[in-house]
């Protein structure tokens, strides 16, 4: 097992998944990254692209029986999760959840020596303050049952002067999938889409979908879109996992369907999104960039 400090600092990595990249900070006995440490002002710090590592998000990897509210959002699941993603957003926030985010906490379990690859290949129920989400290593990658989306209704989003109508989808976090025929490589997303305060009281994931196939995807799948995603709490993202989950959903319903693979592609790369009755999953690489410490002098 790794030391998650050293004399220098505490240990840190960076990776990511399609390009959704995170901090992440091993925190095995729960000692290092205390809640009254790790708060808000730090992870902000953790995310600056100029003067931190910049980030996405953070992600600290600690067992779910040291997280004080894991038994609220795991409830019977809490013994079966032995690790818990502690997810904060890059302006501090709490995260419910990130397909791109728990593909690199496994592969950082893995990484770690943590977890050993024969667990990973038969897969593991990870704590997310979305609930349980088991994790498995796949064929191409990770492979992670997201659960079922859930629809929450039909909306819009408001941008640069345009009207994007669009389906309200619960991922255990919220999202609204504008499928659209202006092509997403045109929008100018530096700003934050208006949406309906109403639905999305505690703000949404803005996702926007080009349909590049309807009847056939790549290697026979059902469908295939083109996805750009402005994330609450962050901007525009490379990727989002559960964004992803979303407009595969919303996609597969505008053709009449419920079932199917859809292949998504997202400026940081491709994912693949199985829907089926139950559930959904997602399947993408995840990588380590670089592992380090956090010097003294920065953390002050």
């Amino acid at each position: 097992m790794s030391t998650p400090t050293t004399a220098q600092g505490p240990r840190v990595l960076k990776g990511h998944g399609t390009e959704n990249d995170f901090v992440v900070l091993p925190d095995p006995d729960g000692s290092v990254w205390p809640e009254d440490r790790l708060d808000g002002a730090l992870v902000r710090r953790l995310c600056d692209r100029q003067g931190g590592l910049g980030a996405d998000g953070v992600l600290r990897v600690v067992p779910s029986a040291l997280v004080p509210d894991a038994p609220g959002v795991l409830g019977d699941a809490l013994g079966d999760c032995t690790w818990f993603m502690d997810h904060r957003n890059a302006d501090g926030s709490y995260a419910e959840m990130c397909g791109n985010g728990i593909r690199l906490y496994l592969h950082v379990l893995l990484a770690e020596g943590l977890l050993t690859r024969e667990e990973a290949t038969a897969g593991v129920l990870v704590g997310t303050r979305g609930g349980p989400r088991r994790v498995g290593l796949g064929e191409t990658g990770y492979r992670v049952d997201m659960g079922p989306a859930r629809p929450t209704g039909r909306s819009e989003a408001h941008l640069g002067g345009a009207t994007f109508p669009g389906l309200g989808v619960s991922m255990g976090n919220p999202h609204l999938a504008c499928l659209t025929d202006v092509a997403v490589d045109s929008l100018d997303l530096t700003g934050t889409p208006r949406v309906d305060p109403a639905l999305f009281p505690e703000g949404v994931n803005v996702e926007f979908v080009n349909v590049l196939g309807a009847e056939e995807g790549p290697a026979g799948t059902t469908a295939h879109v083109r996805l750009r995603v402005v994330e609450r709490g962050v901007g525009e993202t490379r990727s989002c996992g559960t964004g992803a989950c979303a407009a595969a959903w919303a996609a597969l319903e505008a053709g009449g369907r419920s079932t199917g693979t859809v292949v998504v592609d997202v400026p940081g790369g491709r994912l693949t999104v199985e829907v089926d009755e139950r559930t959904t999953v997602l399947s993408g690489p995840a990588v380590v960039v670089s592992s380090g410490t956090l010097s003294p002098e920065w953390l002050g």
